[in-house]
């Protein structure tokens, strides 16, 4: 039996959460094979050395699905239907990063029993790979 996520209740402007995740060529070949998306700044290396990112860099995409570990898993958790997402590409994501997808409620919207949470994704050096928002439905409480 699944535990159900924190209901709009039990959520408090400030808690956060985070799922953490090294970006592999595996996953990007993966996330190439499910999204379609070949790009060869990607998945071929001498075209990428030509780009200005010198090698093949992650689908943005792949970091951005990262938040669905936080929403679906942890804040607010199983039950959580996601409505809006935002999001703002900063720096690449090289193979071998570890990406971390951090969210922070903002806003609780009591009439529509919604949630507002500001997003940041970024490497293990500090950097900001991208930066968002998203509102969701947190699950009903029984």
């Amino acid at each position: 039996m699944y535990e159900k996520g924190k209901t709009f209740e039990q959520i408090q402007i400030g808690d956060t959460a985070s799922f953490s995740k090294t970006i592999t060529e595996t996953d990007v070949y993966l996330f190439a094979g499910i999204s379609g998306d070949f790009n060869p700044l990607h998945v071929n290396e001498e075209y990428a050395k030509q780009s200005p990112f010198k090698t093949r860099i992650a689908h943005g995409g792949l970091a951005a699905s990262l938040l669905a570990n936080v929403l679906g898993m942890k804040l607010p958790g199983l039950g959580t239907i996601a409505l809006e997402v935002t999001q703002k590409f900063r720096n690449p994501v090289y193979f071998g990063d570890t990406v971390t997808c951090a969210v922070t409620i903002s806003k609780k919207i009591e009439r529509m029993k919604i949630v507002e949470m500001q997003i940041l994704w970024s490497n293990q050096r500090g950097e900001t790979v991208s930066k968002g928002s998203c509102r969701v439905m947190p699950p009903a409480a029984d």
